[in-house]
């Protein structure tokens, strides 16, 4: 059994989000990651597909998810499971606080970019 304080939690800003890992397998967890995100408003993610399913709880505000050519409007209370390997985006006018949970680790494709990490918030 592993405990993670919060004082301890793995902190990883970028330019539109910022990202708090609750658990992953570098904190002592197994093969499953636990972050929070918090987005700020008239923020947008880059277009990316994850190679893992995520599962993606809105706790405030609300979101715009680019899911493979479709728009889903999720708010605070709703719940989305992403698929692996799915070309995404997500925008948010107003901000938001979601919980995500995913098999960890795993590996983001940038799809402008080409680019392909591990998110520090995942390992």
């Amino acid at each position: 059994m592993s405990v993670i304080r919060h004082a301890d939690a793995r902190r990883t800003e970028t330019p539109n989000a910022v990202m708090t890992t609750c658990a992953s397998p570098t904190q002592g967890g197994t093969g499953l990651a636990v972050w929070r995100v918090e987005m700020e408003s008239a923020c947008t993610g880059p277009r990316h597909a994850m190679d893992t399913e995520q599962v993606w709880t809105f706790l405030t505000g609300s979101a715009v998810v680019e899911l493979d050519g479709e728009e889903l409007l999720l708010g605070a209370g709703d719940t989305l499971v992403l698929p692996a390997d799915a070309p995404r985006r997500l925008r948010s006018d107003e901000g938001f606080t979601a919980v995500v949970a995913s098999p960890a680790p795993s590996t983001a494709h940038n799809l402008d970019t080409g680019d392909r990490v591990t998110p520090p918030w995942i390992a």
